[in-house]
This record gives structure tokens, sequence and C-alpha cells, in this order.
């Protein structure tokens, strides 16, 4: 585990993923707005307040950048398949979101954060289509392992595990709680091999 994650800063906001900030390598972290994306963020980098989380899902609006030195970074994007917005602004996220993962030269991985009581729902799929097409390296994480029984967890796991193998996705898997701090170590060493031990181009 790099240390440098307890440092991180946030470094830039960007509604254009051309106005991204020039990087050597960085991970992005995707999903519904509602799946505790931002709070896995702040619990991998132990800061509360680095990336935005609410009580009201869909706070990340932007491409949210935090530096983990070196030019590398972790990245938070827009939440996708929140209800409340309007369909124009889900139709710039979709948009914003797909520019970024089949053109962004510097990410090395993209992170798709799912709620384990509701994994793989139809726009987690549309976003797994997508990061397959941009091609790249993938990590489902499957948060609020807390709110399920350890048979549960195992078996969802197993669930998704089977169904990315059937669409002939290649991914690795694992399960995350923010409130018991369970599953950062398996996340950590993800990140460490996609930001730093993947050689560059």
């Amino acid at each position: 585990m790099n240390a440098a994650y307890f440092s991180a800063r946030f470094d830039s906001s960007a509604s254009d993923p051309r106005r991204c900030p020039e990087a050597v390598a960085e991970v992005a972290f995707a999903g519904r707005s509602n799946a505790g994306k931002s709070s896995a963020i702040n619990t991998l980098t132990r800061q509360r307040k680095l990336a935005r989380t609410g009580r009201t899902p869909g706070r990340t609006q932007l491409i949210n950048h935090f530096a983990v030195g070196d030019e590398r970074f972790l990245v938070d994007l827009p939440g996708y398949g929140y209800a409340q917005v309007s369909k124009e602004r889900q139709r710039d996220w979709q948009r914003s979101m797909t520019e970024y993962l089949v053109g962004r030269d510097a990410l090395r991985g993209l992170v798709v954060v799912m709620d384990i009581r509701h994994p793989m729902t139809p726009v987690d799929r549309q976003l797994i289509e997508l990061q397959q097409v941009a091609g790249g390296e993938l990590h489902v994480l499957l948060t609020k392992s807390d709110k399920v029984s350890k048979n549960e967890r195992r078996g969802t796991l197993d669930k998704v595990r089977r169904e990315l193998e059937t669409l002939g996705v290649e991914a690795t898997l694992s399960d995350f709680s923010a409130l018991r701090k369970s599953g950062i170590d398996d996340v950590h060493a993800v990140l460490d091999h996609w930001l730093w031990d993947v050689p560059l181009p």
C-alpha cells in the first residue's frame, strides 16, 4: 500500500474531460449516485471530506481530480442513474463520461462501485459495456457489505462474478464497507498496481 493516498488533496473539477489536468496515471471511480462512491474514496484516503457526500444522492456532478503525488490522481466521476435530475442533465453526464473513458490517455483503470444489495443494474451494465469499448482495466467494488450477512455477501460476490464471466468481461471483484472499514487492503492493492506498477506508455 502506498502512503500517498493518505495525503491526497483536491486538485481540480471539470465538466469537460478536455479540461482535466495533465496526468501520467489515474484511476477513476464511477457508480450510481447512491452506491457509496464518495464514501469509498474518503475511506480509502482516510479523509472524511475529500470527496463530497451527503444524504441527497447525486452530489458529484463534475469530474473531480484528487492528487496522490507525481501527477497521479484518483478521480471521482459524476454519479449516474439519479432520477431526480433532468433528462438533459443525465444525457450531459453520460456524454461527459463517454468522452472521459474513451479519450483519457492517463486512465489506468476504472472502479465501478455498486451497492452490494443492488448489483449489476441495467445502468451498471451499460457503464461496463462502455468501459469494455474504451478498454483498460476494471475492478467491481461492492459497497455497503455491512448491510448484508456473510452468506449473502459471499453469494452476491459469486453471482456477480458469474455474470461478468457470462458477459465476457475480465474484472477483479471485491466487497467493501466504509462503515466497518473492511475491504480497504484489497482496493489499495488494485490501486497500487494500476497507479505505480503498470509501466507508463
